[in-house]
């Protein structure tokens, strides 16, 4: 096991991982940039260094700093949490170059998997359904008007480096397509530095489905069931629940099979999340994720496993301490993604928390590197918690969501909670009847 850990990461993530390591005896490292300097991960941390003033590029995504941290800490091994340097492969290439552990899959999964043309077209000859789409990236609107003619519209046209939303443009008919493919190759360039783009047919009203993956890399696997993932704005995760409400046995037990499979065959190593998109009964594989996501407390909930606890001992060199058969399910949880924006017009809040107060009781975890006094600041994503509860059933869930969510006090700034006061109440949230436009759609009216 490792002696000491680097979280290169900030916020709830961070302190999610420093609780692992220390359940397992590691020593922690937090970085942070001088807007952080007071945040909880770097108070809890057995040491913390300093790495460079807020924007991003300065601090949190600066591999060279990030690797002089290492080298002043003796730190083995670095876990990126999810976002920042996560997903980016030369950063775990950097690390194993100079003997320190990326606690993540291979660099070659994460380049595999990173550019959604050629994860798609793995996911194809792993014998994973895909959505239908060009074969590649699309150079012209030509090219691309052939494709979305032969498809049928309306089509959605994707960054392949894309992520979180970005570079993703619907046309709905062909007098769309070129200022669909304009804006999302200027999308992407913008938020990826690169603006090549590929076609997929858009689905009407489909769910969002992705199946936890695991492995050791060395040919073992398993699945952990799905989360649905279907309440968005704007292609952005807002709540997420497991199992899913629009799934039988039958259907999650197959694609769960088919999926872990496909890690077996590539010897796949550590966290990673499989996504789909499923409309009438068929999934359609859109990307994976070669980390850890948001929503893992949910999984956590219904399965009894502590992910990052697993993440810790794989990369280690342990085998999975676990098989396919003894992983069981045990009821329904949801998470409700607290964000420090305004609950109407998702403005971002950031400011001084005055008065916190979180819930609490039977099948209620709060995940949140925040507490009173704290002063949330402007150069990051607006995530300051999350919400997960966990019931027998569904109906006990939703009741105990509610329960939760009227105990939660967040004074000082706006928050999503209002929000989520509201959305549990609807008919159609309560039966579990939404697909990945609804909450758009209700905002709309609204």
């Amino acid at each position: 096991m490792f002696d000491k850990v680097l979280i290169a990461n900030r916020g709830e993530i961070a302190l999610r991982i420093q609780r692992a390591c220390k359940e397992l005896g590691i020593a922690t490292v937090a970085v942070h940039s001088t807007a952080d300097a007071d945040a909880m991960h770097v108070r809890l941390a057995d040491e913390s260094v300093c790495i460079g003033s807020p924007p991003a590029s300065d601090s949190y995504l600066n591999i060279p700093r990030l690797l002089a941290a290492c080298e002043i800490t003796g730190a083995d091994a670095v876990h990126p949490g999810y976002g920042f340097l996560s997903e980016n492969a030369r950063f775990a290439e950097i690390l194993e170059e100079h003997s320190i552990t990326f606690i993540g899959p291979t660099s070659e999964h994460i380049r595999i998997m990173g550019d959604k043309i050629t994860a798609k077209e793995t996911a194809r000859k792993l014998g994973i359904p895909v959505v239908p789409g060009s074969e590649g990236e699309v150079v012209n609107e030509a090219q691309a008007m052939k494709i979305a003619k032969d498809m049928g519209f309306p089509v959605l046209v994707k960054a392949t480096a894309g992520g979180g939303g970005r570079g993703m443009k619907v046309a709905h008919t062909a007098a769309d397509l070129g200022l669909a493919l304009s804006t999302a190759r200027a999308e992407a360039k913008a938020a990826f530095g690169n603006d090549s783009v590929y076609i997929e047919k858009y689905l009407q009203k489909p769910r969002h489905i992705e199946i936890q993956v695991f492995g050791d890399g060395r040919g073992n696997a398993v699945h952990l069931g799905e989360r649905d993932c279907s309440l968005q704005r704007r292609h952005q995760k807002i709540l997420e629940e497991s199992p899913s409400p629009a799934l039988n046995a039958e259907s999650r037990k197959k694609i769960g099979e088919v999926v872990s499979a496909a890690m077996k065959k590539i010897k796949y190593r550590g966290a990673g999340t499989v996504e789909f998109l499923f409309e009438d009964g068929e999934f359609y594989f859109i990307e994976m994720n070669t980390r850890l996501q948001v929503e893992h407390p949910v999984t956590e909930a219904v399965t009894g496993i502590d992910l990052v606890l697993e993440q810790l001992r794989v990369a280690s060199g342990a085998n999975l301490s676990y098989k396919q058969e003894e992983i069981t399910f045990s009821g329904h949880a949801i998470e409700c993604r607290i964000n420090a924006e305004n609950p109407r017009t998702f403005r971002p809040s950031p400011g001084q928390i005055t008065y916190w107060h979180p819930p609490g009781g039977l099948g209620v975890r709060v995940d949140s590197g925040v507490y009173q006094g704290y002063r949330i600041p402007p150069f990051y994503d607006s995530l300051i918690g999350k919400l997960i509860v966990h019931g027998k059933n569904r109906n006990e869930c939703l009741m105990r969501l509610r329960r939760a969510l009227s105990e939660f006090v967040i004074d000082g700034i706006e928050t999503t909670i209002p929000l989520f006061n509201e959305l549990i109440r609807q008919p159609d949230i309560a039966n579990g009847l939404y697909d990945i436009h609804w909450l758009e759609k209700y905002l709309g009216k609204s």
